[in-house]
């Protein structure tokens, strides 16, 4: 028969223990328990396993650690721009060119919607001057916009 521990009552009919064991007693029970592993070969450890298994030494291919150079260091800022999404509308940008924050300048142009408005009008029986009505509607011609500053090409909108 075992010896009851420090937590543990005496076996009889009316015992009950009367607390759980604290952390201490469940921490050194499992601690006899517990193996740290076995290293690994590989480059870490500098285990390498021979044919059959056995251990055999490395050859030395371990470099130097380079030496710290006195040069400085440049550290260069990079500002990277979302793309804007070139509507019909002016909006409020950077310029690549000049690098100025303007609201942007609008011009329509014909472009492919137009021309196909007009062959469409045509086949229609709009002959007699109707069929150049898209060329005066800017919701069927291209946008080009143009930085206010500079008067740099900024982007292009393009209805198909």
């Amino acid at each position: 028969m075992a010896v009851p521990g420090p937590r543990q009552a005496a076996t009889g009919p009316s015992s009950a223990p009367s607390a759980p064991p604290s952390y201490e007693e469940t921490v050194a029970v499992n601690r006899y328990y517990f193996t740290s592993p076995a290293p690994m070969p590989g480059p870490t450890t500098r285990l390498v396993t021979g044919p059959g298994g056995k251990g055999m030494n490395p050859a030395s291919y371990f470099q130097p650690a380079p030496t710290p150079s006195n040069n400085p260091i440049t550290v260069q800022t990079v500002c990277v721009q979302h793309p804007i999404p070139f509507l019909d509308r002016p909006v409020q940008m950077r310029c690549p060119s000049c690098n100025k924050m303007s609201v942007s300048q609008l011009s329509c142009n014909a472009g492919a919607l137009t021309w196909l408005s007009r062959g469409s009008l045509c086949l229609l029986g709009c002959v007699a001057g109707c069929c150049f009505i898209p060329f005066c509607v800017d919701a069927l011609q291209d946008v080009d916009r143009y930085c206010p500053s500079c008067r740099a090409l900024v982007g292009t909108y393009k209805r198909l």
